[in-house]
């Protein structure tokens, strides 16, 4: 989380730079962009605002420089949040966000189709040609749905930020209350672990950071899901009724 993603991706276009020059790109690449995860309000460095505006630039240059490198032809990104962390707006808090962009997606297309986290690591298999890893990926929706026959080899710009990459959060000696305390948290927090931080605070603090700390949190909001069916033997048919009854 101390690098920037905007180097990080420049260390990547580094070694895109040294593919293409060796006329050889890895089948598979995982790459990872951090910020967006932000590091709350803690004084003195860069704003979930600023955060979030050096990962989609990250984000941009790299699909930019794809686009226009000699491998475009046979590539798809796959970009996904590491996990949905819940969240609190008017949909389900299951839900997250995934992009697929390849020169074979369909544009101006919208796919309704119930996908999942496995689903991308499915259409990942069938494109490489991998069998399936688990029970998850064997039965997930693949995504094909959102891929066309018909290629657009048309390469991508990235756009310049609107949000400064160079705020930074205010210290600590000039916040009061509520502000005050989220900073003492985001400080207490580890972000140089995965998942070691609590979301459900760093949510609240980012929420409020954006919307306003007078500004009342939302509720959560979940689906309601039928349980699983099962196969029951007698016996267990039979203890679901309850004790039997003499006649």
């Amino acid at each position: 989380m101390s690098s920037p993603d905007v180097v990080r991706s420049q260390i990547f276009l580094a070694d895109l730079k040294r593919w293409a020059q060796e006329g050889k790109m890895p089948n598979f690449v995982i790459l990872q962009l951090p910020s967006d995860h932000t590091r709350g309000t803690t004084p003195g460095v860069s704003t979930p605002k600023a955060m979030m505006a050096d990962n989609d630039l990250a984000l941009g240059r790299i699909v930019e420089a794809l686009s226009r490198s000699p491998f475009w032809s046979r590539m798809a990104i796959f970009v996904v949040e590491d996990d949905a962390q819940n969240g609190v707006d008017h949909v389900d808090g299951h839900r997250t966000v995934a992009l697929a962009i390849s020169p074979y997606i369909r544009r101006g297309y919208v796919d309704s189709t119930f996908y999942s986290q496995p689903s991308i690591l499915k259409t990942i298999e069938l494109i490489l040609g991998l069998p399936t890893m688990s029970l998850f990926d064997l039965i997930a929706n693949d995504m094909r749905a959102s891929f066309t026959n018909t290629p657009d080899f048309s390469p991508y710009s990235a756009a310049g930020p609107k949000q400064s990459l160079f705020d930074l959060n205010p210290p600590l000696n000039a916040l009061r209350g509520e502000e005050r305390q989220a900073a003492v948290d985001s400080m207490r927090m580890r972000f140089d672990v995965p998942d070691a931080v609590p979301t459900e605070r760093l949510n609240r603090i980012v929420w409020h950071n954006a919307r306003g700390w007078n500004t009342p949190y939302p509720g959560s909001r979940q689906g309601v899901f039928a349980p699983l069916s099962m196969d029951l033997d007698d016996d267990e048919k039979d203890e679901t009724k309850g004790p039997k009854q003499d006649k």
